[in-house]
């Protein structure tokens, strides 16, 4: 009994055409799925293809799979290349359609060179209108074909030719029969990693509002999500989903969806924006990359211009060569591209490059860092870390990306979008890393342990210099000692929590001193402090003004205000208001003094006040103001209850 399709295992893929122009690859869409992907009114009225257009089909596969593929047609005209590149990025294998009364033409070799540089692995040639040569023809076609692909990814050796007409339906079982062979073979994309959705399509419908397309290259979108858009920032929630044309609770990696989204209008999104879970990544204009030129191409300079284009997002951008001056045809050199306008790129993302003027495709790459450092790294390093992006297994990449950030650290949260894995995977290598003692992990942010350890010999003799270039203060503020060494949060609070277990530092509130190390005087500074003290303790609540202490002293005026701001921290004085300080013993004496006056009485207005303590206004008000925030009293109108 045959099982039922929804209950069968589904597999994504997505299928791009390719080809010279008038090779027949809308026609062969439409043949094999019964849809027209011409779905503009100037491409039916001219017959030719001019923007990307959609179709879908399912075919079972071997041991009860169901293959849902999804269709590309993209155009052949040389003028509309840019609409094609728009749509061939997120596809998991090809149809190379070649008129088999043409063979091969220039779009061919284009289009093909395209799919090479932006790795596509798999795919099938079908020699279209093989019903308008004859069989000798149709061999010696087949055989220029074979020569033209011998060594590519379409290799005869290892990928199917299939002669097909879908004006009379030939050949069309034998190509449905490499398709299944051929998609089924093709990894699934990774439904669980971060997802994005490149938009290559923007339209309105009736009843529905705004609904945007696209290839959705990795992980799952479901209804009711909130998305941002980017580069703009804009979040939209996702009001529903649909799947190769059916309405689905949500979509995974490898699917043509749809998705009708409020919160932006048609005019706020574009073909080349990206939707992906807010909060998770940052749009670049800058990336490092592993850039090849084809052949064909002409030598390329170092600050030179080109058309960039990657997933369906199109901008200008500058080659800036790392170490050399220009790249030879058939080369590849590591590059920073500087992107005119910002974009959604992560490592492992393929781009095509196309020349300046005229526009013709001229090499392409992949992405190797999307989050370069402001400062560049010296040369030689920088090349050994661009290859440790290329080559490297994901452990020895985030050893490099955390060695590269030095004192900054490499916060958890980045590493998901630096590295374009899950944040499952993440965390799994972090606390690898961090169990075998190979990274450190302070706080939120990750650090080399030699990294780690010279910020805690930067912090110790940064805290020392501060004690000898000021022994009459206690210690060095928190804010003050950061800003000093220029480290983030993580890494600073996590190094301060390391050198007080280690009894190297010690706290008090806001201050860091080192352990052991206080205050130290000269006679003549102690003298001083003893003066001070003297002189408020003596006054009782009749303090004399701050200046005349200090003016009498025998050191300079800084380190008199040193001193005070001692007696002050210690609480030996205590400032009430902008002008008066008073010593702890007179306070605490006043208090007194009011516990004994409310057995008599509940209330106290300032004439009596003034009479309890024998002080003038000049000292009542203050007096009474201070007394109401240490809530001694309590005013009432002129009155003050005392609590």
């Amino acid at each position: 009994m045959t099982e039922p399709l929804y209950l069968s295992r589904m597999k994504s893929v997505i299928v791009g055409t390719a080809g010279h122009i008038d090779h027949g690859k809308t026609a062969l869409v439409k043949a094999l799925t019964g849809i027209d992907a011409d779905r503009l009114e100037e491409e039916k009225r001219r017959g030719i293809t001019i923007d990307i257009g959609f179709a879908h089909l399912e075919l079972p596969a071997p041991g009860g799979e169901i293959l849902r593929l999804g269709w590309v047609d993209v155009p052949g005209h040389e003028r509309f290349v840019r609409n094609m590149l728009a749509g061939v990025g997120g596809i998991d294998l090809v149809l190379l359609a070649i008129a088999a009364d043409e063979s091969i033409k220039p779009q061919t070799r284009e289009h093909f060179d395209i799919c090479r540089l932006l790795s596509v692995r798999r795919g099938i040639t079908v020699l279209t209108k093989s019903d308008l040569v004859d069989r000798e023809t149709l061999d010696v076609v087949r055989l220029e074909v074979e020569d033209f692909l011998r060594g590519s990814f379409l290799d005869p050796a290892h990928a199917p030719i299939v002669p097909v007409s879908s004006l009379k339906g030939s050949g069309l079982n034998e190509l449905k029969q490499a398709l299944v062979q051929v998609a089924s073979d093709v990894p699934a994309r990774d439904s669980q990693a971060l997802a994005r959705l490149p938009i290559d399509r923007v339209f309105t419908m009736k009843g529905f509002g705004t609904v945007v397309t696209g290839t959705l290259i990795s992980g799952t979108i479901c209804q009711e999500e909130e998305l941002e858009v980017f580069p703009t920032g804009r979040r939209v929630r996702v009001r529903g989903v649909q799947v190769h044309g059916k309405t689905a609770e949500q979509a995974t990696a490898g699917q043509r969806t749809a998705l009708n989204v409020a919160g932006a209008a048609k005019e706020g999104l574009a073909r080349g924006m990206t939707l992906s879970p807010p909060d998770t990544f940052r749009p670049t204009t800058r990336i490092d990359v592993s850039l090849t030129l084809l052949p064909s191409a002409k030598l390329l300079k170092d600050r030179a211009r080109v058309h960039f284009h990657a997933y369906a997002s199109e901008t200008i951008a500058e080659v800036r060569l790392h170490g050399e001056k220009q790249i030879a045809p058939g080369q590849t050199a590591y590059a920073q591209l500087r992107l005119e306008n910002p974009a959604l790129l992560l490592p492992a993302d393929r781009f095509i490059v196309r020349q300046f003027s005229p526009v013709i495709t001229i090499g392409g790459g992949v992405v190797l860092d999307a989050s370069p450092l402001s400062r560049r790294l010296p040369p030689d390093q920088l090349n050994v870390f661009l290859h440790t992006m290329e080559t490297g297994s994901p452990e020895q990449m985030l050893n490099a990306r955390v060695a590269r950030r030095a004192l900054e650290g490499l916060p958890l949260k980045a590493i998901p979008a630096e590295m374009n894995i899950p944040p499952s995977q993440a965390g799994q290598l972090a606390s690898r890393f961090t169990q075998r003692g190979e990274l450190v992990k302070s706080h939120n942010t990750l650090l080399s342990p030699a990294a780690f350890s010279q910020a805690q010999t930067e912090v110790l003799s940064t805290i020392s210099r501060f004690h000898d270039a000021n022994p009459l203060v206690p210690g060095i503020s928190k804010e003050e000692l950061r800003e000093r060494l220029n480290i983030g949060a993580d890494v600073f609070f996590g190094v301060l929590e390391r050198l007080a277990q280690e009894r190297k530092i010690q706290t008090s509130g806001e201050l860091v001193h080192l352990a052991g190390r206080g205050v130290v005087m000269r006679d003549e500074e102690a003298e001083s402090k003893k003066t001070i003290e003297e002189a408020f303790a003596l006054a009782g609540l009749k303090v004399p003004a701050l200046y005349q202490v200090i003016g009498g002293l025998k050191v300079d005026k800084v380190r008199a205000q040193k001193i005070v701001t001692l007696l002050l921290r210690d609480k030996v004085l205590i400032k009430i208001s902008d002008e008066l300080v008073f010593h702890r013993g007179a306070l605490e004496e006043l208090r007194r003094q009011l516990a004994a006056y409310k057995a008599k009485s509940s209330k106290i207005n300032v004439s009596d006040f003034k009479d309890l303590t024998g002080v003038s206004r000049k000292y009542a008000i203050p007096l009474l103001e201070y007394l109401d925030r240490e809530r001694v009293t309590r005013r009432v109108g002129d009155e003050r209850i005392l609590l």
